[in-house]
C-alpha cells in the first residue's frame, strides 16, 4: 500500500498535466468553428481515446486558423 502511495506521489503532475492539456483541447475544439485534416467529432475522439497524446497531436496538427 506504501508503495503505491508514492508511485502516486511521483506521478500527480503528470496527472494533472494531462488533464489541463485534455480540458484545453476540447476547449479549444468547443470554441472552434473548424479544424485542420479531420472533422471535430474525429478529433474529440482521438483526445479523449488516446490519452496523453491526443491533445498533443490535436493541438500541434488539428487547430484550424483562426
Amino acid at each position: 500500500m506504501e508503495k503505491g502511495l508514492e508511485i502516486l506521489k511521483m506521478l500527480w503532475p503528470l496527472l494533472v498535466f494531462q488533464f489541463l492539456l485534455f480540458l484545453w483541447a476540447i476547449i479549444d475544439l468547443i470554441r472552434r468553428k473548424q479544424t485542420k485534416t479531420l472533422p471535430k467529432w474525429a478529433w474529440v475522439l482521438i483526445v479523449i481515446f488516446v490519452n496523453f497524446f491526443g491533445p498533443i497531436i490535436y493541438l500541434i496538427f488539428g487547430r484550424g486558423e483562426e
